[in-house]
Order: C-alpha cells, then structure tokens, then sequence
C-alpha cells in the first residue's frame, strides 16, 4: 500500500509564515500559506496512491479536500515528526510539505515508483528538502537530522546513501519562506491560488492598506 503523505501546520496568523511579515501582515501571510496548503493538497489528491494522508499540526479547515485521511503530527522536534509520519505506513510512503504550490502531480508520480530506487529525494533551494520517499519506511533514516538549517539536505541525503539505499533524486523546487520565495513561486504558477493570494497581498502592501 503506497502512501502520499502531506506534512503541514493549521494556517493561523502569527504561527504560520512569520518570515513574511514584513512586508506582509500576519493575517496576509497566514492567506498565503493556506493558499499554498491547498495548491499542494489539490496536486496531491490528482496524484495516483494507495493513500493520501495530511500529517496535520492544528485542526482541518475549508483548504482540505476530500479523500484524506488527517493524522496529527507528534509532539518534538520535526525529524521525530517526520519519522512518526513515515512510521505510520504501512508500505512505501512519499512525503511532501506544505511550502511548494508549484508542485505537480508530474512531479510526483515518478517518486511513488519504487521498482529501480530504494528512495527518492527532492532538494530544496535552501538547503533543505521538499520531498522525501522511502520504499521501507525507516524512522531512524530520519531520527538525529538537523533540521531547518542549510546543511538539512545535504545530512539527509548522505542518511540515505550511508544506509545503502539506491536514492532518485527529484528537480530542485524553491520554498515558500521569504517574501522573495512568495514572489519568484507565484510567477511560476500564475493561474493557481497561491499567485492569487499573492497578487492581493501585494496589492494591499502597495496600497499602503
């Protein structure tokens, strides 16, 4: 049974986004992160799998699509939540977060296919990573990475390749974090709800409110 797995915090202001606040409010960044949960839920439910499940900080709201099974996320550090989400599959899982709306199922779907990798690995512009699957769910590929600073992919990555896994690697995708990342993500998917949030919450930045 494959999983799709979406990891990802409620969108409330003051607790999602504060990178972008400035330029933008706290009520405008928790918009564009809500904006980005349900262009990535919506890529993830036109995506094939077995499962489709969102590793949820918070409580589900109207961003939430139907077809997905809602599981919290546990308590600690976010290696050890994203060990819990991995440990909650029953057979290969691919995780995504929730700060790239430019995601697509085309995108996806070749790292749902296990039959040539071990593991598949998308890199992210800030170090990090946006995208990890594992043909055999193993927390401790996961437990004791640091993460959230720019060394996280690199650490993951040789996790992989010291245990001997056969790792893929997906196209390298920006994260939504600063305002600049808000701007360059929205010009590359202009017609979805994350560029249409931007474009009012820019607007209104202009307008001086």
């Amino acid at each position: 049974m494959t999983s799709l797995l979406v990891i990802a915090k409620e969108p409330v202001p003051g607790r999602v986004k504060t990178r972008l606040t400035p330029p933008f409010t706290p009520a405008e960044a928790a918009a564009l992160a809500a904006a980005a949960l349900a262009d990535t839920l919506a890529a993830v439910a036109a995506t094939p799998a077995d499962r489709h499940v969102l590793v949820l900080d918070g409580a589900p709201g109207p961003w939430l699509p139907a077809g997905f099974e809602v599981v919290p996320q546990c308590g600690g550090g976010l290696d050890r939540r994203l060990a819990a989400a991995f440990a909650g599959c029953p057979g290969p899982a691919l995780l995504i977060g929730m700060d790239t709306p430019q995601v697509t199922p085309d995108l996806l779907a070749p790292a749902l296919d296990f039959g040539t990798y071990d593991a598949w690995f998308g890199p992210a512009e800030d170090g990090g990573f946006w995208a990890l699957g594992l043909a055999a769910p193993d927390p401790a590929l996961l437990l004791g990475v640091p993460m959230s600073v720019p060394e996280t992919g690199a650490e993951q990555y040789a996790r992989l390749r010291a245990a001997g896994l056969r790792t893929g690697l997906l196209p390298r995708l920006r994260d939504v974090d600063a305002a600049a990342d808000a701007a360059e993500v929205a010009a590359l998917v202009p017609d979805g709800r994350f560029a249409a949030v931007h474009r009012d919450a820019t607007a209104a930045v202009r307008a001086g409110r």
